[in-house]
């Protein structure tokens, strides 16, 4: 059972306000996969670490000047099919939420899972990702 929308929203909120595209369906995923450059894709969740760790470590990371030139999202417990179509470009990582991968053209460049997000804080986070985007992503002029 999904979780009720009403629950979710702010949690999804927090990252659309920092650009990301919502991927509700599989069709999302996919379109959102095949954009040119490096595509980060977050799975979402309700989980605490999401919330202390996760999304405020992401929202630091996007201030960095090398970042992906596309941030997208499905949550995990609401967008069920969109969730498992992005979890099919995981290859070799188990299902995991929160998390958080680079692509590009489909190919998985970096991923950071649930257990390196759960023993950082947001900052350490941050840093890693920081360290993700300059390894993988062209610095954006601020």
């Amino acid at each position: 059972m999904p979780y009720p929308e009403y629950l979710i929203a702010p949690m999804r909120q927090e990252l659309t306000e920092l650009g990301a595209r919502e991927c509700r369906t599989p069709e999302d995923v996919d379109a959102a996969i095949k954009s040119p450059g490096v595509v980060m894709l977050v799975v979402n969740s309700v989980c605490g670490c999401a919330a202390a760790k996760a999304r405020p470590g992401i929202g630091l990371a996007l201030q960095h000047a090398a970042k992906p030139d596309v941030v997208a999202t499905v949550f995990a417990g609401a967008d069920v099919a969109a969730t498992d179509r992005a979890r099919q470009y995981f290859t070799g990582f188990p299902p995991s939420s929160p998390s958080v991968a680079l692509l590009r053209d489909g190919k998985l460049l970096y991923m950071m899972e649930r257990r390196d997000i759960e023993s950082r804080s947001a900052e350490m986070i941050a840093d890693q990702l920081t360290l993700a985007f300059d390894k993988h992503c062209e610095t954006v002029a601020k």
